[in-house]
């Protein structure tokens, strides 16, 4: 489940990072293009179709709060990469309450390091925590 988990991850990075960059809406086939490229299996391809959907439909609170957690950095300036991490993050704490919070963490910090620039795994993880901390705060029922 976990190996399927950080492959279902992966491609729904790529996926929102492809949509982003290419401008499209239509990410289900974008994922699919990608699956097919990749040789994916299809358990991967539900939960990272899932993360995807989540991360868009939310999209617009989600960079709110990025916005208002990631000190000092504009949305924009953001490298693409780290933006959709982030996003993708965010919306596994907010909505699967079945994934702890330290492997959401985790898990951002090594596609960041896998996937972004140098420094990228300490701007994730600075900015998933301080959020974890504020989701904790706003609902006390936070997850260990």
């Amino acid at each position: 489940m976990q190996h399927s988990r950080r492959k279902s991850r992966e491609l729904a990075l790529q996926t929102l990072y492809a949509c982003e960059v290419g401008d499209t809406a239509d990410c289900r086939k974008v994922l699919t293009g990608i699956m097919e490229e990749q040789g994916g299996d299809e358990g991967a391809g539900h939960y990272a179709f899932a993360l995807v959907e989540k991360t868009l439909a939310a999209r617009k609170e989600i960079d709110e709060l990025l916005s208002t957690h990631a000190a000092n950095w504009d949305l924009k300036r953001m490298t693409a990469i780290d933006r959709n991490i982030l996003r993708m993050a965010v919306t596994e704490l907010r909505s699967d309450a079945d994934v702890p919070y330290r492997v959401v963490i985790d898990e951002a910090v090594e596609l960041a390091k896998l996937y972004g620039t140098d420094d990228s795994g300490k701007f994730v993880n600075g900015v998933i925590d301080s959020i974890h901390k504020a989701l904790l705060l706003k609902n006390t029922s936070g997850r260990e």
